[in-house]
This record gives structure tokens, C-alpha cells and sequence, in this order.
């Protein structure tokens, strides 16, 4: 495998732009390296859910970690050969077999409970930040748009939910449930 970073400082981004796959030069506040940042933190705090969850649950982690990736390199491109279809169902799929196990939701759940649990819906809101970040410059993404890079995005926060719920229950701790104001 060759090398893909060859110097990690380079100055180049010193005066406010940077590019991404080619020689295009874009300011750092562009909607695409929004979306890119958006996808780092996300894949940041999805490692930072990985680190203190049951093992179990670290390889699917790992496995979205990686997809993230994909997705930042098809927006730095502006373009995907990949049909993400099947992994937006193996991702639904995964929800599912794990909401099985879950008991319904009566209402709203608030984010925490323990750290692993708050950590989940760290992780869940930041992927619905750069879910809103790729829709934002959608119409500069038609080619992921098709191959459903957004669906796949949205899974992937309906997923964070529902592991912030087993990570609860497997935990032992009770959910924590929204009490609106105008409940006497």
C-alpha cells in the first residue's frame, strides 16, 4: 500500500482555503468542506462511542467508521461509483434486529442515562449535523444524492438512536424521558 499522507503540516490552508481531490482551491467555510468536517466529527465521536461500549457492538462501529471515510472521499471527489442502496438496507436491517429487543417508545427519550448512553446520542446528533450538512450542497451532489449517500446518512442517526437505546438496557440504566412543560 502506498502512502497517502506524505507531510502532515503543509501551510497551504495558512490563508482560509484548501483543497480536497484535486488542484481546486475552496475557502475552509464552503458547504463541502462542511459536509467533510461534519463527517469527521461524526466518525470522531462514533470512535469515542466505540472506546467505552460493550465489544460486541465495536466491529458494526468500525464498519461505519470506514463508510464515513467513503463518503468524505466521494464529496471530495464530487462523485460515487458505489450503489449505497445495499448498505443504506444492511444498516436499516441492523436498527431493526436491534430495536427487536428494545421495549416501544412511550416518549420522547432525552440523550443520557450513563456515559456510553450520552456518548450514542453524541454520536446521533452529530450524524444528523452532517446529514443536514450534505443536504445543504445536494444540488452540487446529484451523484450521491442517486446513490443514496443521504439515506445512508439518515440510517446510520436512526441507528446511533437505537443503540443509545440498547447501550441503556444492556447497561442496566433507565432511559430518561422527556417531561414536557405542560404536564401539571
Amino acid at each position: 500500500m502506498r502512502n497517502r499522507i506524505r507531510r502532515v503540516v503543509t501551510r497551504t490552508g495558512d490563508r482560509g482555503e484548501t483543497s480536497l481531490a484535486g488542484p481546486e482551491r475552496l475557502p475552509k467555510h464552503h458547504p463541502r468542506l462542511e459536509l467533510i468536517g461534519a463527517l469527521d466529527e461524526a466518525n470522531s465521536f462514533i470512535g469515542l462511542l466505540a472506546a467505552r461500549i460493550s465489544e460486541h457492538h465495536r466491529p458494526a462501529l468500525t464498519q461505519i467508521q470506514s463508510r464515513l471515510f467513503d463518503v468524505g472521499g466521494a464529496v471530495a471527489i464530487g462523485g460515487t461509483a458505489v450503489d449505497w442502496q445495499p448498505l443504506v438496507a444492511q444498516i436499516e436491517a441492523e436498527t431493526k434486529e436491534l430495536n427487536k429487543a428494545l421495549p416501544p417508545l412511550k416518549e420522547f427519550v432525552l440523550p443520557g442515562g450513563d456515559e456510553t448512553v450520552a456518548r450514542a446520542h453524541v454520536a446521533r446528533s452529530a450524524m444528523r449535523r452532517a446529514e443536514r450538512a450534505f443536504w445543504a450542497d445536494a444540488e452540487n451532489l446529484a451523484d450521491l444524492v442517486e446513490a443514496g449517500v443521504g439515506a445512508y446518512l439518515n440510517r446510520l442517526s436512526d441507528y446511533m438512536f437505537v443503540l443509545a437505546r440498547t447501550a441503556a438496557r444492556e447497561d442496566g440504566v433507565a432511559e430518561i424521558v422527556w417531561e414536557p412543560l405542560d404536564r401539571g
